[in-house]
């Protein structure tokens, strides 16, 4: 069904960056003047046209847009002081007949300390092409602080990083759509790069190998709707342990990046939750890698998360049934959304981004629809036999005799479905997974 180009490349060519207007900046520091004209990637004054829908940290209750949380105070109402950030938002696009739809979840374990960026969601309605993407600010690497807010609160250098690099991806989008510039982990690899640079970092006196400048993780996802309307070329760009997906409704979920940690089993990274070999840096030379997907065929769901979302449940394929039990469940875009972030909510431990696209569906009744027969074999195949202690940790697991059962059994037991799950489910799911490159530090 697909042809593939894999690579890992980055530091392009310098770009023609001349006309495109540029979106406001994510919450975050604005970055200090930049360089001439002629190299300036942010060289852009103005909001984005109508053709290019755009979910930002201010975007709200409206056409386009839903958030969670406390509602916005109404227009004519006076504000004292900021508005508090709010520990998790929603969005979804309004679920008109257009083929695209839209959404994404952003939550934070602390509030106003979430070192997750907003998604970024992007369709260009002109060259039939967008960008989902995710950023996770690595706070163990980047625990540094180098930022206060307008409101006193300090940020850390990962909370700053996701951001930057967030930005960065905005802007390098709009100058591939509007200029023809190519959409490859090159030009992107330059945007951060500078973006970075301008960045506010503090060195710190504690060293060591783990410690980065503005650490954060991107997973992405570049695709264009082929001429014939019933396929999409698919490029996911990612550096660090955050992932790209595509979702069929007859083969089911599909990774499309492979984690740059020295593990790359997807189950045995659910159970050891390895360092990270490569991520997003100002203060290191870091990787963008990519691979090449000719063509796709559509309907389809493209899915971009960071770890929050999938690094706290038991089997690879518990992902997939939370994206599809939810969207059973679900009766908008918005509804969808609002029960993914409830879920991630209840079960990780960590902050968890989303961003999620649907394409070539006529309504989301359909949407829903197609996927009826992918959730029952999903639940057939890969959950049969799941063990009840999974469910009800409090309570604990007994035995077939009705009393209590040894913690060891019950881990024995445990690992032992899990494999079985995994191996049932690996083939389909790496159908995707870009062969293992070198590591890099």
């Amino acid at each position: 069904m697909a042809d593939h180009d894999h690579g890992a490349r980055h530091a392009g060519p310098s770009h023609h960056l001349d006309g495109w207007p540029h979106v406001p900046a994510p919450q975050g520091p604005p970055p200090p003047a930049g360089p001439p004209a002629a190299t300036d990637p942010r060289k852009h004054a103005v909001s984005p046209p109508v053709s290019v829908p755009h979910i930002g940290p201010e975007i709200g209750p409206g056409p386009m847009a839903a958030s969670a949380g406390a509602p916005p105070a109404p227009a004519t109402a006076v504000e004292e002081g900021p508005r508090p950030q709010p520990p998790q938002a929603v969005w979804a696009t309004k679920g008109e007949d257009t083929r695209v739809h839209a959404l994404s979840v952003w939550t934070e374990r602390v509030p106003g300390h979430g070192e997750d960026a907003e998604p970024f969601v992007v369709h260009h309605w002109g060259t039939h092409q967008g960008v989902i993407a995710v950023f996770d600010g690595s706070g163990g690497a980047g625990s540094t602080p180098v930022w206060q807010g307008p409101d006193g609160t300090t940020h850390t250098s990962a909370w700053v990083g996701a951001r930057v690099a967030r930005l960065a991806t905005d802007c390098w989008f709009h100058e591939v759509a509007r200029e023809a510039e190519d959409g490859g982990p090159d030009s992107l690899h330059q945007y951060l790069d500078w973006f970075l640079a301008k960045a506010p970092q503090r060195r710190s006196k504690i060293g060591g190998t783990m410690r980065r400048q503005l650490p954060t993780t991107l997973a992405a996802v570049h695709y264009q709707i082929r001429d014939d309307r019933n396929s999409l070329a698919l490029r996911p760009l990612w550096a660090g342990d955050s992932r790209a997906y595509v979702l069929s409704p007859g083969s089911g979920l599909h990774v499309l990046t492979r984690d740059h940690t020295r593990e790359s089993d997807a189950l045995e990274l659910l159970r050891s939750d390895p360092p990270m070999t490569n991520m997003i840096c100002a203060d290191r030379e870091f990787t963008i890698d990519t691979q090449y997907i000719a063509s796709f065929d559509l309907p389809c769901v493209l899915v971009a998360a960071t770890d929050g979302y999938f690094g706290y449940v038991h089997t690879p394929a518990d992902f997939e049934y939370l994206l599809l039990r939810t969207l059973r469940e679900a009766g908008s875009e918005y509804e969808w959304a609002d029960l993914l972030r409830r879920e991630v909510q209840a079960y990780t431990a960590d902050d968890a981004s989303l961003a999620l696209l649907a394409i070539g569906h006529r309504d989301f009744a359909q949407l829903r629809r197609a996927y009826e027969r992918r959730f029952d074999a999903l639940v057939e195949r890969h959950l049969r036999g799941r063990p009840a202690a999974l469910d009800r940790p409090a309570a604990g697991a007994v035995d077939a005799a009705g009393g209590p059962e040894d913690e060891r059994e019950t881990h024995a037991r445990v690992r032992a479905w899990q494999d079985q799950s995994w191996q049932t489910y690996r083939a389909g799911y790496e159908t995707y997974l870009p062969p293992a490159s070198e590591e890099r530090r």
